[in-house]
């Protein structure tokens, strides 16, 4: 150990002079691979899309203070194509978010998912679930998202492959709630889809509002897809939310698969319900083409 520690000192003197830290360079380098270490083993049924006819990789969005990394897939030929936002749920960016952007990109969109945690920490490398909820997810503010977002957004327009006039936000679960408030930020996308995204939840200055509470603010039709099981996003709370958006003119709803739980799409855990997932992606697939995306 002494001598690799002398070697690595005699490498480091070979270098230039680093800059000064900043926030730029704190920030998470690049994305983990692998799934995420709070949910172990990883289910056999997982869902591993080619990358074949897509072009599919990292890359880093300036975002303010920082760069950070994100997933990006789209197909190999043609554009620009229409463009999904992908939110990660609480795990953040591991396999099955990259999976699920080259599931998009198949169907012919751009799809990106930013790593909304990258100033917080790794949060696919943490296995305690309460350590994780406290040091990293009750510290992203919900407009460090929402700027991160438009970033994404920007980045993909610059990129002059994403058609951003058909611009679309879907996520899960965090990345679900993510979704119903980004609907309400950014006038120029056409649609949302939110996978269980929670509904409720104690008001802060980082977490000021829920879904129920932007809905007179939705800039475009949100739908919400949800498991009649989920223990922690009851019926009743379903319920109001989708009386309040009836009461706003009706363009968003909301579909409950009474037999499936919280998390009902994720195919690398036990909550994992295959046909629940496969008819929820098929009525999210159809409200972007119903809506212009």
């Amino acid at each position: 150990m002494e001598s690799f520690m002398l070697d690595l000192d005699h490498l480091t003197s070979l270098q230039p002079p680093a800059a000064p830290l900043n926030r730029r360079a704190l920030v998470k380098a690049s994305l983990t691979v692998g799934f995420c270490a709070a949910v172990a083993p990883v289910w056999a049924q997982v869902v591993t899309t080619s990358a074949e006819g897509l072009v599919a990789g990292e890359v880093k969005i300036p975002a303010g203070d920082a760069d950070i990394p994100a997933y990006r897939a789209m197909p190999d030929r043609g554009g620009p194509f229409p463009t999904v936002l992908v939110i990660h749920e609480i795990f953040g960016v591991h396999e099955y978010v990259k999976d699920v952007c080259r599931r998009w990109a198949k169907l012919g969109y751009y799809a990106i998912a930013p790593d909304l945690y990258a100033r917080e920490g790794d949060a696919s490398k943490e296995p305690d679930m309460a350590k994780l909820m406290a040091d990293i997810v009750s510290k992203v503010p919900d407009a460090q998202v929402q700027s991160d977002l438009d970033a994404t957004f920007a980045f993909a327009k610059a990129s002059g492959s994403a058609d951003v006039s058909r611009a679309a936000v879907t996520g899960f679960c965090w990345g679900g709630r993510q979704s119903w408030l980004y609907a309400a930020h950014n006038p120029a996308l056409k649609a949302a889809v939110a996978w269980y995204g929670p509904l409720a939840g104690a008001a802060s200055a980082l977490k000021p509002k829920n879904p129920p509470d932007v809905v007179d603010e939705l800039k475009v039709p949100v739908l919400g897809l949800y498991g009649g099981k989920d223990p922690g996003i009851t019926v009743p709370q379903i319920e109001a939310m989708n009386q309040k958006l009836t009461a706003a003119g009706g363009a968003s709803k909301i579909i409950v698969y009474a037999d499936a739980g919280h998390a009902f799409h994720a195919d690398y855990r036990p909550s994992y319900n295959k046909a629940d997932a496969e008819a929820s992606w098929k009525e999210a697939t159809a409200w972007l083409k119903d809506h212009g995306v």
